[in-house]
């Protein structure tokens, strides 16, 4: 015992010398040839760490596994095993990389895999080596809701493209409800990191109490770094679509610092942006109702009125009284303060009482602008005395929570718009007026299409023009213009070249980048503003109120509520990537090295067909019908109880549900990659098996054997009465790896209840058939694990070869994710999809959709 607790000791040691030395401070660790994972665990300083061990030998895995189970980390810290020059992961994934030895890896390898500012510490003879992969120069952060201070909501960002692959997925799978206030209020990034406030209260029922968080990500991994309670905020029974549009302005990052109002009617605060430590809280900021931060100096609105608090933070008797006060709050013209401060010393340098339109703070470098509800004002930015005021630009005359003007400065220019034409639920056509940012004389005036549903508008200036578009309503034109800055000159004009559905635009402004302009008429569409071309992405979209961040070379779709396409739609929240050049999809992949026989192939298997008193499988049989012919007692009474948890914490596993056969009961501990066989009787755990990532639901019995998928692409057959690997097959094309979940999982991921029908294996890996090169359905044999058929289910119609967006219907789209399989001995059923017995894709437009107009019923037949 000594001389284990002195291993553990030194290991501990010995992993925060790596970590002081390489200064990673959270994200993805791998740890390269992690033998017996004592080092690997102790890799794990913190929850801000997600640790991977890789090991070529196979005894070294069961051991390490086997030492980080007994610390209740498995899950968190895991272990698999792998060999050759090619490391299992996507590009730009992870943070650190250990290595005693390197074997057969190039070290250009290890830097394909370091996110930007990773760090490989590679063992050279007998000293240690470290190397940083560098930022690249075209990619870009986000650190205000709109970009950075002068509200050009655009990334100068290069990499950024149509999305194609997955970068990380994170929790939750949904936002809390459609119908009241979005659970996102604000996002930005800066550092590698991304920082968000988010309601993680619980999505059975809006009633329950909110759980309000500013959440710290990796930008590159999602790994969850810290989390800070923000225990007051604005009500989350705020009705849906009236936002309020100004919430997203209380947060801020910049370089490695948070600005935040940790509270609806806090202090500004600074935090450390590796740990989330508060650094300083800045006096006189109570209530901060915006903060921008330019060159060093934080430029707040503050207001201090206690009556503006107190209506802030007023319990309702009723969720009607809330929705009374959405209709009717509006912008009260009030002054606030308008504060100047060092965001590294908090001096204040200027305090200015002033009326100042929501959403309309804007600085250069020289100056500070915003609306006074008349007319724009510029103001000195190290005085804070005025400069000029425009002539009167009109807003709109009650401006409730859910709009705001929109001011943005672009060089030489101060552009803006006040929708003083808004109409309740759609938009008018308004003025947008172009200022010169020296004197504040009108350079021109235009017509400003409608844009935005419930949200302000948008006026994106990219690649060097100022781009507006009518999108508001689906049966808007879409057309985008592209000005000259400085005369108005149309210089671009051009209409969606797409023939599609059109929704109204979602509740969030648009956003973009240099080259592509971000809609969301009904996903993400992507409008190329070089080839004057829209490229329709229906499946993903972000979440009211806030919308989606480009950055990192990412685009960020936080989790949402929305019901739309919910068979082909992105759940969770996404970082999603353009096409890797480095790692191009294989269409036709051998199936050498796919099929692994363990010690029990070949043998004879003792099993049954199950019988009526059995649960062999999900929902109990290929129909998933859940119902069974066995009597079962009106009155129970509990006769074991099993705990199968690895986890310390003291929290229980999260178990799947269970399956039973033979006199036993399986089940999944899915976070901890384990099937359990216990005792019917008992209780008693008779084995347990670690797969190589999470299994999320039971396994099928068939003939004696355990038949599951895993997270980490491969499916399993193991010995009912002992567990013994029979054979695995990888049914991902390969073996490749990014984050989900806050876990390390295949980038083609298979659900634990494979479909046994008429003596064959039906199961599906991917994620979804618009990302990574789409979704395989395999077809295997039980018995021996040989690959019968594999179809690839991708983004275009087999038939025709034309995209599967084609098939959308009003807001519903043709079946583009996995499920669990089902059958009724005709067909297997992927969701509503049908594919014959051969694994035969039967139909893709296979709904017949009727709409009735204006009530937005939708009828279905097949």
């Amino acid at each position: 015992v000594g001389s284990l607790r002195a291993a553990g000791q030194r290991h501990d040691a010995s992993a925060q010398q790596i970590l002081e030395t390489t200064g990673v401070k959270g994200g993805l660790i791998v740890h390269l040839g992690c033998g017996d994972g004592r080092l690997t665990a102790a890799l794990h300083a913190s929850d801000s760490y997600l640790v991977q061990g890789l090991d070529a030998s196979a005894e070294n895995v069961t051991k390490a596994r086997e030492h980080i189970r007994s610390l209740g980390l498995y899950g968190k810290v895991s272990v698999t095993r792998w060999t050759g020059a090619r490391l299992p992961y996507i590009d730009n994934l992870v943070n650190l990389l250990v290595a005693e030895e390197l074997g057969q890896v190039p070290m250009a390898e290890v830097m394909r895999v370091l996110a930007p500012d990773g760090v490989a510490y590679i063992k050279e003879g007998d000293t240690w080596a470290k190397t940083v992969k560098p930022r690249p120069q075209d990619i870009d952060e986000w650190t205000h809701y709109l970009h950075d201070a002068g509200g050009n909501a655009v990334a100068h960002d290069a990499v950024i493209g149509p999305p194609r692959r997955v970068q990380w997925i994170g929790s939750p799978r949904w936002a809390r409800h459609h119908d009241h206030m979005a659970s996102m209020s604000a996002m930005v990034s800066a550092g590698g990191r991304v920082f968000y406030i988010f309601d993680e209260g619980p999505t059975a029922a809006i009633e329950l109490p909110p759980s309000w968080s500013l959440i710290a990500r990796d930008a590159f991994n999602g790994t969850i770094l810290w989390k800070r309670p923000i225990e007051k905020w604005w009500t989350h029974l705020w009705p849906l679509k009236s936002g309020p549009a100004q919430l997203p302005r209380r947060l801020v990052a910049v370089g490695d610092r948070v600005y935040v109002t940790l509270g609806i009617d806090a202090p500004l605060s600074a935090l450390d942006a590796a740990t989330g430590e508060t650094v300083r809280t800045y006096e006189g900021t109570q209530a901060t109702e915006e903060v921008i931060a330019s060159d060093g100096v934080l430029f707040l609105m503050v207001n201090d009125e206690e009556a503006e608090r107190e209506a802030t933070e007023a319990s309702y008797a009723s969720v009607d009284d809330i929705k009374r006060e959405a209709r009717e709050r509006t912008w009260d013209a009030a002054p606030r303060w308008i504060m100047a401060v060092r965001a590294d010393s908090g001096e204040v340098l200027w305090r200015k009482a002033r009326r100042v339109v929501p959403l309309t703070l804007a600085a250069d470098r020289q100056r500070v602008f915003f609306h006074d509800g008349e007319k724009v004002i510029c103001l000195d930015r190290r005085s804070g005395d005025e400069i000029w005021a425009s002539a009167p630009l009109l807003c709109w005359s009650t401006i409730q929570t859910w709009f705001a003007p929109t001011l943005v400065v672009y060089g030489d220019v101060v552009l803006f718009t006040g929708g003083e034409n808004m109409v309740p639920h759609m938009g008018g056509v308004d003025a947008m007026t172009a200022l010169s940012v020296e004197t504040g004389k009108t350079l021109w005036s235009a017509e400003h299409p409608p844009s935005g549903y419930r949200s302000p508008g948008d006026i994106l200036v990219a690649g060097g023009l100022v781009w507006t578009g009518a999108t508001t309503q689906g049966k808007y034109s879409g057309v985008f213009t592209g000005r000259d800055p400085l005369t108005g000159e149309i210089k671009e004009e051009f209409p969606p070249d797409v023939d599609t559905y059109w929704f109204h635009h979602r509740c969030y402004r648009g956003k973009a980048t240099d080259r592509y302009l971000l809609m969301s008429r009904t996903g993400i569409e992507f409008l190329d503003i070089r080839a004057n071309h829209w490229i329709i992405n229906h499946w993903v979209r972000g979440g009211c109120l806030y919308g989606i961040m480009p950055c990192n070379g990412l685009i960020y779709a936080p989790a949402h509520s929305c019901a739309c396409y919910m068979e082909a739609k992105q759940f969770g929240f996404n970082a999603l990537a353009p096409e890797a050049p480095t790692q191009p999809i294989l269409r036709e992949v051998p199936d050498e090295g796919r099929l692994e026989r363990g010690p029990a192939y070949g043998q004879e298997i003792v099993g049954a067909a199950a019988s009526v008193s059995e649960w062999p499988t999900y929902r109990h049989d290929a129909t998933r019908s859940g119902r069974t012919a066995q009597p079962v007692p009106a009155k129970l009474r509990q006769v074991w109880q099993a705990d199968l948890s690895d986890d310390r914490s003291g929290f229980p596993a999260k178990l799947s549900s269970v399956v039973v056969a033979a006199d036993r009961v399986f089940v999944a501990s899915v976070d901890e990659h384990r099937v359990h066989a216990l005792d019917a009787s008992s209780g008693k755990n008779l084995w347990s098996y670690t797969a190589g990532g999470r299994v999320d639901s039971p396994p099928t019995i068939y003939e004696g054997r355990v038949l599951f998928g895993s997270a980490d692409g491969w499916v399993y057959c193991l010995r009912a009465s002992d567990g013994e690997l029979i054979w695995r097959f990888r049914a991902a094309p390969e073996d490749r790896r990014l984050t989900a979940f806050e876990q390390v999982e295949s980038v083609w991921p298979l659900h634990g209840s494979v479909l046994v029908q008429g003596g064959v294996v039906y199961c599906v890996a991917g994620r979804s058939m618009f990302l990574d090169g789409g979704l395989r359905l395999l077809r295997l044999d039980p018995k021996t694990g040989q690959k019968l058929s594999e179809t690839i289910l991708d983004d275009s119609d087999p038939e025709t070869g034309e995209n599967l967006q084609k098939y959308v219907t009003g807001l519903n789209m043709t079946v583009a994710l996995p499920d669990i399989l089902s059958s009724d001995g005709q067909n297997v059923y992927m969701r509503s999809l049908p594919f014959d017995l051969k694994g035969v894709r039967q139909r893709v437009a296979y709904l017949d959709v009727t709409k009735q107009q204006g009530e937005g019923v939708h009828l279905f037949s097949p």
